[in-house]
């Protein structure tokens, strides 16, 4: 069976060397790449090496090398096209049929990049051009450098139906693949010619992580809705398998060893001019499953850099929740929630890179995030109310389909849970008393904030009033 290079590429890196490699060998990173006992042959001291950037392993000492493809076929005794298929059913991908329309498709796909490509040269050009002045000027006020301008190779749609159209149309394009690209709209009225999709619009291409142009997104300049527009789902482009700014971070994430998630365009492109590379973004949803998994291909705790208001609080509490039943060993998520009303574009202007660096350092766990979620604007001062979250919290551990981490989370949220019983009974106590001073004071040093017999809690009570 034939496989198409767009298919063979997504499910090369929807599986990842590395962690494909990791379930058979104990790798140890060691710079840019991984070291382990070679699986081949026997050896007491590692030779064999995996680079996940390139693609490829290889072992020093036999000279077995290949890809993953090539690693899944000789451990598992496989032809190729199994394990392909292996491959694809482990990242949840269909097999594609093999048909003459699928090859048909397949060969359009091919060309989506060049298509794509020659687009997003021709909104680069086109923001240099007087026609482009107020897009040029809206980056200029918001503070992006010509560098970051050239390194994202942002650009401008010029407010025309057929300016981008008919520029591919003369350089031999044709229609119809401009269109599968996502980056003409056809009427329902098939009499009526198609349009640009993308119009008056800041124009931000889109790159998967091999730098090539798959999509775009646009901001508008005048007043309209929608504020932004993404290009649609193509054969080179699914948002929820994609995040912006890939292409940029990829080789600095992989050097540091880190990955900062923010919400836009814009916070990623700040990010980037104030130091901090290896800043991505999802498109304009919150961060799927495919995502996740994607961040923790390149890093094991990559950082999570929402906006303080209540949309990036729902998205930092929908990353937890997807990413909770695909936790492993070593690999998590952190949050660094801003203040309310700030962004890392905002932040950054106001109060420098030290303030985005001082929220890096002191972000919250994912159990702690998964701790406020279920605590947050419940009072916990009743039984009912008390037996209720450690019910939530039980349910939430469960969903951790590994049995190793699942127990430390079920370990570590019990903790807290007796930590935050024994506060409120603290509390409690105090608010009972008559003397509310007196009596919290006496349960500190009864050690009533502690567990122990409430008889002697009592009796300490009736000395203490008796000796005043």
């Amino acid at each position: 069976m034939a496989f198409s290079p767009q298919f063979l590429d997504e499910v090369r890196d929807r599986s990842g060397l590395v962690s494909v490699i990791g379930r058979r060998v104990r790798l140890q990173k060691k710079g840019r790449e991984y070291l382990g006992l070679c699986p081949f042959h026997n050896e007491k001291t590692p030779s064999f090496t995996v680079n996940e950037d390139k693609g490829f392993y290889h072992c020093f000492g036999c000279g077995e090398h290949g890809s993953v493809f090539d690693f899944v076929m000789k451990v598992e005794n496989l032809s190729f096209p199994e394990a392909v298929e292996r491959l694809a059913s482990e990242a949840g991908m269909e097999m594609p049929v093999d048909t003459p329309e699928e090859r048909e498709r397949a060969k359009h796909a091919a060309t989506h990049y060049e298509v794509l490509e020659r687009a997003c040269v021709y909104y680069e050009k086109q923001l240099r051009l007087p026609e482009g002045l107020p897009a040029l000027s809206y980056l200029q006020d918001r503070g992006v450098t010509e560098d970051a301008i050239r390194t994202f190779r942002l650009g401008y749609a010029p407010e025309k139906r057929s300016g981008l159209r008919g520029d591919l149309s003369r350089e031999g394009a044709a229609e119809r693949l401009m269109i599968e690209a996502g980056l003409l709209i056809q009427p329902d009225d098939r009499s009526r010619s198609p349009y640009d999709r993308f119009r008056g619009r800041v124009m931000f291409p889109i790159m998967d992580h091999r730098s090539r142009v798959i999509a775009f997104g646009g901001r508008i300049l005048e007043n309209g809705e929608p504020k932004y527009l993404n290009s649609p789902e193509t054969p080179t482009f699914h948002k929820g398998r994609t995040l912006y700014g890939i292409a940029q971070a990829l080789a600095p994430a992989r050097k540091k060893q880190q990955l900062i998630v923010a919400e836009g365009y814009t916070d990623v492109i700040s990010l980037h001019q104030a130091g901090f590379d290896t800043a991505v973004a999802p498109l304009g949803t919150a961060l799927t499953e495919d995502q996740i998994q994607l961040l923790w291909r390149i890093t094991r705790e990559p950082h999570l850099c929402f906006d303080g208001d209540a949309a990036g609080q729902r998205a930092a509490a929908r990353a937890a929740e997807r990413a909770l039943p695909h936790l492993r060993v070593s690999h998590s998520l952190r949050f660094a929630i801003l203040p309310e009303g700030e962004d890392p574009d905002s932040l950054i202007k106001t109060h420098g890179p030290v303030a985005i660096q001082e929220h890096l350092d002191c972000a919250a766990s994912l159990s702690e995030m998964v701790w406020r979620l279920e605590t947050s604007g419940h009072k916990l001062e009743t039984p009912e109310e008390r037996a209720w979250l450690e019910s939530r919290l039980r349910e939430r551990a469960l969903q951790i389909r590994d049995e190793t981490v699942q127990r430390h989370y079920l370990s570590d949220l019990k903790d807290r849970l007796w930590s935050q019983f024994r506060q409120n009974r603290s509390i409690g106590l105090g608010r009972a008393s008559g003397r509310p001073k007196v009596a919290h004071q006496l349960a500190e040093k009864s050690g009533a904030a502690t567990q122990i017999d409430p008889r002697y809690v009592g009796e300490a009570i009736l000395i203490f009033t008796l000796i005043n």
